[in-house]
């Protein structure tokens, strides 16, 4: 956890029972409103990982392009998106991975990385674990190596992240929310 995740993590929002009954939604909208917390966020993740030689971080579509855009541009690397299915317009290779009903695809550009690039892989919030998985499989299939997971919330509850350390990927998380907070 970062220095600021209690900061952080008081300044994220709880909307009870969305999008269905039962489900806390963590809304990371009052973080981004708020310019000095949004500068703490960015520079937990800027402290954490400036002397790590990253070539690149790669974020998740979407909410992992807020943080993962000024991060890169503070790390002096490249950015990379990981797109959904079907929004890029270049060839590229993709990550099937399992939904609670169905399933979903990422995509990354097929020249985004050189072999063995260290990549930083970033999303606003990790929940099963799916999508972050799929992005890491990604990488690695394309020639990076994936230094790090990276997220602003872990759901410790619904097991995700541990589905991606047992994938053997790091995870590292500025704050995190159990289901009773």
């Amino acid at each position: 956890m970062s220095i600021y995740g209690d900061y952080i993590k008081s300044v994220i929002r709880t909307v009870p029972d969305w999008p269905q009954p039962g489900v806390n939604f963590r809304d990371i909208t009052p973080l981004l409103q708020n310019s000095a917390a949004f500068r703490k966020l960015v520079d937990s993740f800027v402290h954490r990982y400036q002397e790590m030689d990253i070539d690149a971080v790669a974020a998740i579509d979407a909410r992992g392009f807020i943080v993962g855009a000024p991060l890169a541009y503070e790390l002096g690397c490249s950015f990379v998106p990981v797109r959904k299915k079907g929004k890029l317009p270049f060839r590229t290779i993709s990550e099937t991975y399992t939904l609670e009903y169905g399933e979903a695809e990422v995509e990354l550009h097929s020249d985004a990385f050189r072999e063995g690039d260290r990549i930083l892989v970033v999303d606003d919030l990790i929940a099963t674990g799916g999508t972050m998985l799929a992005a890491a499989k990604l990488i690695t299939r394309s020639g990076g190596q994936v230094v790090e997971t990276a997220t602003i919330v872990d759901l410790p509850d619904l097991g995700g992240a541990q589905r991606i350390r047992e994938a053997g990927y790091s995870v590292f998380a500025v704050c995190s929310f159990t289901e009773d907070e």
